[in-house]
């Protein structure tokens, strides 16, 4: 009778992964659409890229505000409720960004609301996997991290696609319809971590409290790290589509620029998950944040077309690999006590370099008609970050390496 417990046991984990991955799929996914119609708010409006660029500023602080509180309440009520709720919510914003005709509109529906998606897509999906895998918790956070390149590469198409049969705001309104039905059947998939009563496989609340976490340096570093390079995570997935359609691609073809670094991601996320199992957070953090750096430095060195695909490509795989470190990292070093809300102070710190990116961005472009200042200023923070890595101590964990 043992044997189908653990088998079933183990359905329910996987059930959700699928669900965490599901989840990821469709706010990350539906994100990066919304580069796809900078050109129709500019043309119909007469808006400015600081403008737009500003709206996803301001989806990242309430983000970055809710991240920790969405972290407790998956902590406390489990992962569920809070994931269909911020699920249904996000697509109803989408769907409320077709009707905008002001630009408070704009960050009252897509901005307020997408953030409330942002804040616990990745907190509670990832804080959940950490719970209920501990052998291959970096292997199946990245796992689920490939459900978020999986949206940005058919989600953005999809759009553009939309946007070529129908009007734009019809568009929208489809895409935002079809996100609350996945959100929410994504959010029944998951399962809370239950206990687990063999001594090898405990992963019950252990480690740190959120109050020993605060008074640990450690902490303070690993939010300064994930700022200097979500800012660049933000960034580059915003602007580069119109940044290919300033070079002369359609919108199709600039769209296509997402899928490639989406594909390549996907490699950065499964190669970068089971190697932090093995190596480390430290180490993995630095495999990622190398390749980031050198991708700044060829979109800055070239204009070209097709370089500009090289850049994205090697920044996919940094891009795909720093979303998935982060949260077996935490672990690594804090435990599973408070994971959720220990974890999610760290992304508050991230989202506010998340928010600053796109804005600073926007209003370089709009002020230099160029964005080489930007990557230029990008690759200066993802440098001051790789040097805060080194000087990381290192874990229990890594030392029995």
């Amino acid at each position: 009778m043992q044997v189908p417990s653990a088998l079933a046991r183990l359905d329910r984990r996987y059930f959700t992964v699928l669900g965490a991955c599901l989840t990821q799929f469709t706010i990350v996914g539906f994100l990066f659409a919304y580069g796809l119609f900078f050109k129709f708010f500019e043309v119909e409006y007469g808006w400015s890229r600081t403008l737009l660029s500003s709206c996803v500023s301001f989806a990242f602080i309430v983000m970055g505000v809710l991240a920790s509180f969405g972290g407790h309440l998956s902590d406390r009520y489990g992962p569920r409720p809070v994931l269909a709720t911020t699920g249904a919510l996000c697509g109803i914003g989408f769907v409320l960004l077709s009707q905008v005709s002001q630009p408070w509109q704009l960050f009252a529906f897509f901005g307020l609301l997408l953030g409330l998606g942002l804040a616990t897509h990745d907190v509670v999906t990832l804080s959940t996997i950490a719970k209920q895998f501990h052998r291959r918790r970096g292997m199946m956070t990245g796992v689920v991290k490939v459900g978020t390149a999986a949206g940005q590469i058919s989600i953005p198409p999809a759009a553009a696609a939309l946007i070529a049969i129908y009007d734009w705001r019809l568009a929208i309104m489809i895409l935002g319809c079809a996100a609350i039905v996945l959100l929410i059947f994504a959010a029944s998939l998951i399962q809370s971590p239950e206990p687990v009563k063999d001594a090898s496989r405990n992963i019950e609340a252990t480690g740190s409290s959120i109050r020993e976490a605060r008074g640990n340096r450690t902490l303070w570093m690993l939010c300064a790290i994930q700022f200097s390079f979500f800012t660049s995570l933000t960034t580059i997935p915003l602007h580069v589509v119109v940044h290919g359609m300033d070079l002369g691609m359609t919108a199709a073809w600039a769209a296509s620029l997402l899928s490639v670094m989406a594909a390549v991601s996907i490699v950065g996320r499964l190669t970068v998950g089971t190697l932090v199992d093995r190596i480390g957070g430290r180490r993995a953090l630095i495999l990622c944040l190398v390749p980031l750096i050198l991708s700044f430095l060829i979109f800055f060195s070239s204009s070209s077309i097709w370089i500009v695909f090289v850049a994205v490509a090697v920044y996919g795989f940094g891009h795909g690999g720093l979303f998935t470190v982060m949260s077996p990292t935490v672990a690594e070093f804090f435990g599973l006590r408070a994971h959720g809300a220990i974890f999610g102070i760290v992304v508050f710190f991230g989202t506010i370099g998340g928010a600053l990116g796109p804005i600073v961005a926007g209003r370089i472009f709009d002020v230099t008609e160029s964005y080489s200042l930007a990557f230029t200023a990008l690759a200066t923070l993802a440098a001051l970050g790789l040097v805060l890595v080194f000087k990381l101590p290192t874990s229990n964990a890594e030392v029995h390496r």
